[in-house]
């Protein structure tokens, strides 16, 4: 399979652990397709490699599948910092999926 890109436009969201993270949700449809096409690819939790654009910032990350039938993805402190995202935007992004065989 080729490179595989998505763009997406989710809201970010915040998990208050003892360390909090920030997340987008996949929408279920984008969801389904990578998990239909990338599957064979999951590693630990279920995570897949991925490269995101946000903005002017960019990063390698992962991808993790939830059990409600989406993937999270996690948005890094440097790149929430760069872009002024916070807890409850609106953003859009570019999530790429290299070849991977």
């Amino acid at each position: 399979m080729e490179d595989f890109e998505l763009e997406i436009k989710a809201r970010v969201w915040i998990w208050e652990g003892t360390s909090p993270w920030y997340f987008v949700t996949i929408p279920k449809k984008e969801s389904s397709l990578i998990r239909r096409e990338f599957r064979h690819v999951h590693r630990g939790w279920g995570s897949i490699p991925v490269f995101v654009r946000i903005g002017k910032s960019n990063c390698k990350t992962s991808i993790f599948w939830e059990k409600k039938g989406t993937y999270i993805l996690p948005i890094k402190k440097e790149i929430r910092h760069a872009e002024k995202i916070t807890n409850g935007d609106v953003i859009k992004l570019s999530l790429l999926i290299e070849n991977i065989i």
